[in-house]
């Protein structure tokens, strides 16, 4: 094994910190869904499908540098919110979460001077800039639009998410 065992079990815990993320996301798309708002479910859907991504990258960083794989139990994601506001609110808070459980663990590959698993951070490093930074305008646009004109800002927010590739 490469990765020391703190960084292993950190890692870990990372994978089932991204499932708990896609689980959320699968509940704020049921949300969206249920209030008929297609494209929001669907940039919800979405969003699940990256945060499981997310933990098979972990997963399979795991395998490749010979570490054990334990998967944590995972929390069971908020079930309703009362606004678009809250749901997205709750998405945005949950990637600043995110961001930090991320910069923990560079803060254990510095430490331990584990330049292998640094570079395989670094794209979750800049991958919670976008995250964060889409979160945010997707917040600030709900707010703008406000409870009667979520029909209209539903036909734009497909647009916040680059297309695959870049």
């Amino acid at each position: 094994m490469i990765i020391s065992k703190k960084l292993q079990d950190a890692i870990n815990t990372q994978i089932g910190n991204e499932l708990g993320a896609s689980l959320q996301y699968l509940q704020i798309a049921a949300y969206f869904d249920a209030e008929t708002l297609p494209n929001l479910t669907q940039f919800f859907f979405l969003q699940s499908d990256e945060e499981r991504a997310h933990a098979m990258k972990f997963l399979h960083y795991l395998l490749e540098v010979g570490a054990q794989v334990a998967v944590p139990a995972v929390a069971a994601p908020k079930v309703s919110f009362s606004s678009a506001e809250e749901a997205v609110g709750a998405a945005l808070k949950w990637e600043k979460e995110v961001t930090q459980q991320i910069y923990d663990l560079v803060e254990i590959a510095n430490e331990e001077k584990d330049f292998i698993s640094q570079r395989f951070l670094d794209y979750y490093v800049v991958e919670q800039l976008e995250e964060i930074s889409m979160m945010d305008t997707l917040l600030n646009m709900v707010k703008k639009a406000g409870d009667k004109n979520m029909f209209m800002l539903d036909n734009h927010v497909l647009a916040l998410r680059a297309p695959e590739g870049e």
